[in-house]
């Protein structure tokens, strides 16, 4: 191709060949982050959770009580249900194939969509199992209907033959899955006993009216090989026997059940179990229809609504005027909170259901919970006044420590000996400040004029920061750029570091879209990492966002953040006139000050990722970042190794 541009003559071998049609489930095997969200273990153990909730919908719908998971000696997985077994019969708009092959052969087609098989569902977008099938080299269902029982095998997303007959079952009905996750997507990831022991005894918690058998041939030495979970107390009986033997406020937890229709003539319920303890830092897990939501959404928000304003409206009662100080950050602090909500056809943001969307949501959960912590409240006059106590002192905690704050940063400047290239905001307070650490003086430059005087401080580094992790601690402190850091975020390195002292409340990495720029971003979130850990706990550390591109159609104006979604606003459009023009940035410094405000510094237009651990694997955080930024360059290439198979477009 070079050749042909160099002498002048268009390619010719660009035609309509070599556009590529991904059919069936292609897809999934070509993009399975866009499904499962990753490769990794996460996701792995996200296929049986996408299976399993299939088994819970049938549960909650109130055609199964019994769910069986297996682990096999090979990693294969069993999932069984004595639910109604999925339709074997002729698809009406595939006549030539059962339904079952439509279900696990087709994305987007199961009975979770019109909302007659299902009132409520995990398994939302038709996905969920079609998905599994794709990335398994192995998947066999069994379904028993009608006294009979029928199979079919598939094979990464291919079925192997037809469904088929297989014997009588006078006694037995529902669906079996068995699959074994496929090696070329996941490579050496494994099932882990305790993790997948985790999810079925939640899920038992979380539907009161299921019994979940747990077995696996696999022993870590801890998991128990063979397991029954049932719990008629459902989420009071989880909160119960996760705070185990810690102190409580309350005697019993405020917990309970109600069905929307009762209030709002709507589909759906909630369930929920809250109690406070001096003894840990507070918590909330939140689900719907079963599935977690680990970052939250519309439930949770209406939840902690309904105990804010239940909480404020008893101190009012009591005449206690401080309880009007109380935020829901004080609620959070000690509060240990499971809610549980289900409803009719849930929104999620993305596939893996990480964060509910349905906005009526928030309205249904803080109506019921609401009425109810009212009653509860002025029922048990002795938990009301020792919880009351508690998140007052909590506010005023807050408050004076927020003062502290106030003076210390007035006279910080004064005191700390602030890195000449530092730009720092006007802000007398940490609360709603940010800096932003760019690379390079001409990022600088353009951020400089594009950000808030107030509330937003730059900090240009020159030349990528010190690999911490390959440098001997001696050379931390003579460090330039690693001291100017510190000084500017006016805190101390390894155990001097305290998050307290931090002088603003988002730090964000902003570098250029390019593998330097992804360079520096690791650097220096190995250094927090490594020195300042407790600021990512907090949730301080936060990755901006730039676009790669900006394209103009007239006065149509549209950034894009890779070449995926380049391509498909190129073929759809922008909806102005004439020919769509591309500018593509190669840096930060290339932007002006009216770009890089709209796409990455304004709060109101930007995109941030928050920097965070997983929770469930600290330690795997831990290895990775030894991998991929430690001493040993074999450990390194390993990994590159082991996932450059994921890789599929190069863009140096």
């Amino acid at each position: 191709m070079a050749e042909d541009l160099l002498s002048g003559h268009e390619p010719t071998d660009y035609d309509a060949s070599s556009i590529e049609v991904l059919e069936g489930l292609e897809p999934v095997r070509k993009r399975p982050g866009m499904y499962i969200g990753g490769t990794d273990e996460r996701a792995l153990h996200h296929l049986v959770a996408e299976v399993l909730d299939n088994s819970m919908d049938e549960a909650v719908a109130g055609h199964a009580n019994r769910i069986e998971v297996e682990l096999h000696a090979d990693y294969a997985v069993t999932i069984r249900d004595n639910g109604r077994g999925i339709p074997i019969d002729p698809h009406p708009k595939f006549p030539g194939k059962s339904a079952l092959e439509v279900i696990l052969c087709t994305l987007h087609a199961g009975g979770k969509f019109s909302g007659d098989a299902y009132e409520t569902s995990g398994g939302l977008h038709g996905v969920g199992a079609s998905v599994v099938n794709a990335l398994s080299d192995s998947m066999v269902v069994q379904v028993a209907r009608n006294k009979e029982v029928y199979e079919q095998r598939f094979s990464r997303g291919v079925p192997l033959g037809p469904v088929a007959k297989v014997g009588q079952a006078p006694n037995r009905r529902g669906t079996t899955v068995t699959f074994h996750a496929d090696e070329q997507i996941f490579g050496s990831h494994r099932f882990k006993p305790d993790r997948m022991l985790k999810m079925v005894r939640s899920k038992a918690y979380l539907f009161s009216g299921v019994e979940i058998r747990w077995k696996s041939a696999i022993s870590d030495g801890v998991t128990p090989t063979e397991a029954t979970f049932h719990f008629p107390g459902g989420l009071s009986d989880y909160l119960t026997e996760t705070l185990g033997g810690a102190s409580t406020y309350a005697d019993k937890p405020f917990s309970g059940t109600v069905a929307f229709r009762e209030k709002f003539n709507a589909a759906g319920k909630v369930e929920w179990a809250i109690n406070w303890t001096p003894s840990r830092d507070g918590f909330i897990q939140s689900y719907c229809n079963t599935v977690p939501t680990p970052e939250g959404g519309t439930h949770e928000a209406g939840f902690w609504a309904a105990i804010l304003k239940g909480i404020r409206a008893y101190g009012e009662l009591i005449n206690n005027k401080k309880a009007a100080q109380i935020t829901r950050d004080d609620l959070i602090t000690g509060g240990c909170a499971l809610v549980s909500c289900f409803i009719r056809e849930p929104e999620f943001v993305g596939q893996t259901k990480d964060r509910l969307a349905t906005t009526e949501a928030q309205r249904l959960v803080e109506g019921a919970v609401r009425d109810h912590f009212d009653n509860w409240l002025a029922a048990d006059t002795k938990s009301a006044g020792a919880i009351l106590d508690f998140l007052v002192l909590r506010a005023e905690e807050r408050l004076r420590r927020r003062q502290e704050k106030e003076t210390q940063r007035k006279t910080a400047t004064k005191k700390l000996r602030l890195p000449g290239k530092l730009v720092d905001c006007s802000s007398s307070v940490r609360d709603g400040t940010e800096l932003f650490i760019v690379e390079g003086d001409s990022a600088g430059g353009s951020a400089k004029m594009a950000r808030d005087r107030k509330t937003q401080a730059l900090l240009p580094l020159r030349g990528k920061i010190l690999n911490v992790l390959g440098a001997a601690s001696s050379k931390l402190g003579t460090n330039a750029e690693i001291s100017d850091l510190t000084q500017a975020l006016g805190v101390g390195l390894g155990t001097k570091f305290n998050v307290d002292d931090l002088r603003y409340d988002k730090i964000i990495i902003m570098t250029d879209a390019d593998v330097d720029g992804a360079h520096i971003a690791a650097l220096l979130m190995t250094f927090f990492f490594t020195q300042m850990r407790p600021m990512i706990d907090t949730g301080h550390l936060y990755l901006a966002c730039p676009p790669l591109y900006r394209l103009t159609q007239g006065a149509k104006r549209l950034y894009v953040a890779d070449d995926a979604e380049k391509e498909k606003m190129m073929e759809k459009g922008l909806g102005g006139k004439g020919k769509i023009d591309v500018q593509r940035f190669k840096g930060l410094g290339e932007m002006d000050a009216k770009d890089l405000k709209e796409t990455t510094m304004d709060p109101a237009s930007r995109k941030l990722i928050r920097v965070t651990i997983d929770e469930d694997e600290p330690g795997e955080t831990s290895d990775l970042v030894e991998r991929l930024m430690g001493k040993k360059p074999e450990l390194r290439f390993q990994y590159i190794q082991e996932n450059a198979r994921f890789v599929e477009e190069l863009d140096v």
